[in-house]
């Protein structure tokens, strides 16, 4: 008996009509490639006259309905709707395909036994759910590519989150950062800009801030370095040196002349040195050596 129009465990009030549906040739991309990006999907080919799609479409409607929401299933009548079927060279019903992720992952024909059913409906949902721990493991996994000094094994991982998560601000800022310290600032833009609008990540941001930096910044050194060998006490020279650092992405560097300047004269120009400083540690990162190590320093200053 069909459990379409019945509820379900699924969700509060949820009918079962919002996990098992009849689908077709024009509703193939919303009701399986997009559906699926949110949550497996498992497409049943069948037809009226096929005897062991009868057997099979209750047993898949009730390991569905037990998998309590983690999993929908699309019912397709070939003989309406050719397309699909034939792009997935059916060749015999009925023919079950599993799509995660906007693509096929799994699947079967013929009628198998309801444990089989079942089995193959949880391993699917199971899958699913692990979706949100995987993206955390890529995360992870570039982060520690990064420390390692390994910025194309991060770079890899972060495609990787970014095919399944096109808008994931930790991955977009990752790669952002990526490019910037690769010296391509360009491509770290385009990143950027992949980012939804008023999106907030510290890594967005401290692109974004890096950028802002990189492009304030004086292209030659030279004349600070020479007046601050003569008068080491020259606040401007350090600060336009400092700013030349930060633009190249030498934040260490361009901390500590910056903090030289508060240990000396902490008001010296409006605290201009204090607030650049602050747009440094946003720069390098929140949690950067950089800024952990700046803060701790500029917090004994402050307080000596």
């Amino acid at each position: 008996m069909s459990l379409i129009g019945e509820t379900t465990g699924a969700a509060p009030g949820a009918p079962i009509g919002d996990l098992i549906k009849d689908g077709s040739d024009a509703s193939f991309v919303a009701d399986v490639i997009e559906a699926s990006k949110a949550q497996p999907v498992i497409v049943d080919f069948w037809a009226p006259w096929c005897g062991p799609c009868k057997q099979l479409g209750p047993a898949l409607e009730k390991a569905v309905a037990a998998a309590k929401g983690a999993v929908k299933l699309v019912k397709i009548d070939i003989d309406k709707n050719p397309a699909y079927a034939g792009q997935l060279r059916v060749q015999s019903i009925p023919a079950v395909f599993a799509f995660d992720g906007g693509r096929p992952v799994d699947g079967f024909m013929g009628a198998l036994p309801e444990s089989q059913v079942k089995a193959f409906v949880d391993r699917l949902a199971k899958a699913g759910a692990a979706g949100g721990s995987a993206i955390d493991e890529l995360l992870e996994l570039a982060r520690e590519s990064v420390e390692m000094n390994d910025p194309g094994g991060a770079a890899q991982a972060y495609a990787q989150v970014l095919q399944a998560e096109a808008e994931n601000l930790k991955a977009l800022g990752g790669l952002a950062r990526l490019y910037l310290h690769g010296g391509d600032p360009e491509r770290a833009r385009e990143v950027l800009a992949m980012a939804p609008e008023g999106a907030k990540d510290p890594d967005l941001d401290g692109v974004r801030a890096a950028l802002t930096l990189a492009e304030a910044a004086p292209a030659e050194t030279t004349e600070f370095e020479q007046r601050l060998a003569k008068d080491p006490d020259d606040h401007e020279a350090r600060f336009e040196l400092a700013a030349a650092l930060a633009g190249a992405g030498e934040m260490e560097q361009a901390a500590d002349h910056l903090l030289t300047i508060i240990e000396r004269d902490r008001a010296w120009n409006d605290e201009a040195a204090r607030k650049q400083l602050l747009k440094v540690f946003e720069a390098a990162g929140p949690m950067s050596d950089v800024a952990k190590q700046g803060r701790r320093r500029l917090s004994a200053i402050l307080f000596s």
